[in-house]
């Protein structure tokens, strides 16, 4: 095993814990580049900015199933790809240029991953399908935790999700330790996953969930 995969093996493992530092981490080393990636393509630094935030939370939402073995800088590009792609469909504009950083072909291809454009163009179709089952499980957590009186989680998955602050911030904001935001958002992202399995979706549709079946 190469250092760059006990490097990121053990940075998977300190975010699984809910280490906040290590979160801060794989922004810093990765924040950039995806920023590049996708603002290339979307011409958008605004819409760049959207994508690459989703990519990380899209990230946390399938580290329980991810493979340590796989590269972890082709899984984030990967997941980036795809919501460009959603978004540049959204915008009613077709690829013109490769998605793969050196590739010279005319199709979309996700680092690593050697998907043709047509398959990735094809899973869009999914895209409101996801966004009614995330709804979903989002309203059933805030539900939870507004019955429980848990309203300093809500505050703090207000600030993570709709304002899209950092951790170091809401702690600030909040007077919580950096930890505890961290920690709050773990068991929101955790809710998410349950909730979602609940609803008994296709596989085909998150099938992340279930690579541990």
């Amino acid at each position: 095993m190469s250092d760059a995969s006990q490097t990121d093996q053990l940075l998977i493992q300190r975010i699984r814990a809910g280490d906040a530092d290590a979160w801060n981490e794989l922004i810093a080393r990765f924040e950039g580049r995806l920023l590049a990636f996708v603002q290339s393509r979307a011409n958008s630094r605004a819409a760049a900015e959207d994508i690459v935030q989703e990519t990380f939370i899209g990230f946390l939402t399938s580290l329980p199933n991810f493979d340590d073995r796989r590269s972890l800088e082709s899984y984030l590009f990967s997941i980036a790809a795809h919501k460009l792609t959603d978004f540049l469909r959204r915008e009613g504009r077709r690829p013109t240029v490769p998605l793969a950083s050196g590739s010279t072909s005319g199709s979309w291809e996700l680092p690593g991953s050697g998907r043709p454009a047509s398959s990735i163009m094809r899973s869009g179709e999914r895209r409101g399908i996801e966004e009614t089952a995330l709804a979903e499980a989002m309203r059933q957590q805030i539900d939870r935790w507004r019955g429980r009186g848990d309203w300093e989680k809500l505050k703090c998955i207000e600030l993570l999700v709709v304002r899209g602050w950092a951790n170091k911030d809401v702690a600030t904001e909040l007077d919580l330790s950096e930890q505890a935001v961290a920690n709050h958002k773990f068991q929101f992202l955790a809710g998410l996953r349950t909730s979602v399995r609940k609803q008994a979706l296709p596989e085909e549709i998150f099938p992340e969930l279930y690579e541990d079946n």
